[in-house]
């Protein structure tokens, strides 16, 4: 029996840091008529060599990231996931077994190679852009999944993309119908189903973990009216429901109450890449541990993310069992009936 199964990517990570990486803004004439989504791009002069000032291998993938998390927090792992039959993903496979996760349900596949992300960063901030091959991570579906093994009291489910997304609903189903808990943080192909559909399965969900823009996604609220968002949210989801504000901190409400901490101000940003993993497998890991303590499960959730952000890598800086951290205060509101809060 394991304490959790993740579900998710399994990724081969190279990542470029160079000065040369010029960030430009975006000159177009209209908002429709922007060549980078974001208003800002990172260019390199074409047909030059351009030299980069630093370059790390490491690996990624939701599946792994939270479970690396798991696993260092003390819990019995397994990952359940795809990687190709090459050099990347028997690196994947070593690093997991070093940490103590287990890979029996890791399946090997020869039609696409492992999934791959190269990183760019220019060193000024927090931003990078991430170029990202999905391979064989995408091949997993109901059919391979060894469904028998899967005997354990949780399950979390990273983001799904591919076959492995049409299988969501039977995880969810195949959970509820074996009394296991279960934990999802939806991609946004996950999140564009028919809504009957994700009201359906969301009903089945311990915790729901966002991001602003997921959440204002799926509820189609503007982030800025949280009340509203968290509104529609308890609606859709009778467990857990957890927004992430980036730098800003994090928002819980267990429909009864809702619970908010901002981040050590004082925290050092190295890289962003992993960062909503570590927190949700580190609030994960101590609502497990303290039978569903949410200000403990936000304070290491935040604590978990900010030892990641210090060092490069979606694994690396993660918290061990019982390590120091900085704990944040959390606020609790009381709501009532129509959604507006009273401090308590």
């Amino acid at each position: 029996m394991y304490d959790i199964i993740t579900f998710g990517s399994a990724t081969r990570d190279i990542n470029l840091k160079s000065k040369a990486f010029k960030i430009t803004k975006d000159t177009s004439a209209g908002a429709g008529d922007k060549d980078f989504v974001t208003g800002e791009g990172i260019c390199l002069s074409l047909g030059s060599k351009i030299d980069i000032d630093e370059i790390k291998y490491t690996s990624g993938g939701g599946g792994t990231n939270t479970a690396a998390t798991f696993a260092k927090q003390g819990f019995k792992t397994a990952f359940c996931g795809a990687i190709g039959a090459d050099e990347a993903g028997l690196r994947v496979v070593k690093e997991l077994k070093d940490m103590k996760i287990d890979v029996r349900l890791l399946q090997k596949r020869k039609e696409k190679s492992t999934n791959q992300s190269v990183i760019i960063s220019n060193g000024d901030g927090e931003d990078r852009t991430i170029l990202a091959y999905r391979g064989a991570a995408e091949l997993m579906d109901k059919n391979t999944i060894s469904w028998n093994k899967l005997k354990t009291k949780w399950i979390y489910l990273a983001p799904l993309s591919g076959l492995l997304c049409d299988t969501f609903e039977e995880i969810v189903d195949f959970a509820k119908q074996n009394n296991i808990k279960v934990a999802i943080n939806p991609s946004k192909q996950q999140l564009s189903l028919p809504i009957d559909q994700l009201k359906k399965i969301f009903q089945k969900v311990d915790i729901l973990f966002l991001n602003q823009e997921e959440a204002s996604f799926l509820t189609k609220v503007s982030f800025h009216e949280e009340s509203e968002i968290f509104k529609k949210l308890d609606e859709m989801c009778p467990g857990i429901a957890v927004m992430t504000k980036g730098g800003e901190g994090v928002v819980a409400s267990d429909g009864k109450y809702l619970y908010y901490a901002s981040p050590n101000p004082d925290r050092k940003i190295v890289d962003t890449t992993g960062a909503g993993d570590s927190f949700a497998s580190g609030f994960l890991s101590d609502y497990m541990r303290y039978n569903g303590d949410i200000e403990r499960a936000i304070q290491l959730g935040l604590g978990n993310s900010e030892a990641n952000l210090k060092e490069i890598g979606a694994k690396t800086g993660l918290l061990e069992k019982n390590a120091g951290f900085v704990r944040v205060p959390v606020t609790r509101q009381l709501c009532s009936e129509n959604n507006l809060c009273i401090t308590k």
